[in-house]
């Protein structure tokens, strides 16, 4: 079968960082589907993993973690699906990745592709929307349901893949008080068009820009990206008792500037219960199983904003690249081979 992989960890200009090669069609095991994979999307793990993450020597290690695509083959013990079904998934970051004809994924963290969407459309929603889901709801607790809720919550890097999903979520699903942050005005638009009450500019002060506002307390925070530049002003302008979320890997976090506020800290990382095989780890199959309804509804639109073609190195370099340039906006998407 065709794949995408590297042998090194190497910068994404190096000819060598991104590689075409033929691999086995992979056997599922007993809780494994075996999915043919019509569309991928990139996302920043993909990076990060290649940079940090070199493969054993003389093996070469297949990224991709968001998939959409058409079951092949399932396993002994498989009771969710068949071959011939439709499904989007994010896969987990023990095994080999999406970027293949062929993937292995436990049926437990798989679900039933939205009917109106295209592959391409699915493929931009699962690993987002399952961080966004898990960081609002099992980790910031909001409560889900339109009624009144006295706070704002506020999305560092609003118009990002998490940010998109989760502006969206808090807005449709809770009744709290959403504000982004954005820099630029593209992206500014972008997160007000998916339902921001408010976007303010994380480049400059914000809790200047959050008191004019006049908006219920910053009582929830999710951090989506570069907490060590912005947490220490963050802790200045959330309220007493709030929770402050991250996703990312500051390489500077000194938790002590919550303390005097009682802040408590959330962690949230969506393959923790594939990576553990914990005993809820189903709860990402009827998670997007909701997000699935939930878009076919029309509560919830896919963040897809680029397609780069098929999936080869040559385009999955270039989403790398977009991406490690902190430019991108919602998703970049490969479809077909």
């Amino acid at each position: 079968m065709k794949a995408v992989g590297y042998k090194k960890s190497l910068a994404i200009g190096d000819a060598e960082s991104l590689v075409d090669f033929e691999a086995a069609k992979p056997e599922p095991g007993a809780r494994d589907i075996r999915v043919a994979v019509s569309a991928v999307s990139v996302n920043p793990v993909d990076t990060k993993v290649r940079k940090r993450a070199a493969p054993p020597e003389g093996e070469t290690r297949i990224l991709g973690y968001d998939a959409a695509g058409v079951v092949d083959a399932v396993g002994s013990d498989v009771t969710l699906f068949k071959p011939g079904d439709e499904v989007f998934y994010a896969g987990s970051i023990q095994r080999q990745g999406t970027n293949s004809e062929f993937h292995l994924v436990d049926e437990r963290i798989v679900g039933v592709k939205p009917k109106t969407q295209s592959f391409s459309e699915a493929a931009a929603l699962p690993l987002t929307s399952i961080t966004a889901w898990e960081l609002l709801f099992d980790r910031l607790g909001a409560a889900p349901g339109k009624s009144v809720d006295p706070r704002t919550l506020l999305i560092i890097g609003g118009a990002g893949g998490v940010g998109s999903i989760l502006i969206q979520l808090a807005r449709r699903l809770t009744g709290l008080t959403v504000v982004a942050t954005a820099s630029r005005p593209e992206s500014q638009t972008w997160c007000l068009d998916l339902g921001a009450h408010a976007v303010i500019d994380h480049a400059r002060p914000m809790q200047e820009q959050i008191e004019k506002l006049k908006f219920p307390p910053v009582a929830l925070i999710a951090s989506l990206t570069a907490t060590d530049q912005h947490y220490k002003a963050l802790a200045e302008l959330i309220a007493p008792q709030g929770k402050f979320g991250l996703i990312d890997d500051p390489p500077e976090f000194n938790v002590g500037v919550f303390k005097g506020k009682a802040v408590s800290i959330h962690w949230e990382s969506m393959f923790t219960r594939s990576s553990f095989q914990t005993a809820d780890m189903i709860a990402q199959h009827h998670l997007l199983n909701d997000v699935a309804d939930l878009i076919d509804n029309g509560v919830l639109r896919t963040t897809l904003d680029q397609t780069f073609g098929a999936i080869n190195a040559g385009n999955l370099k270039r989403a790398h690249a977009l991406i490690e340039s902190a430019k991108s906006r919602g998703k970049i998407v490969l479809e077909g081979w």
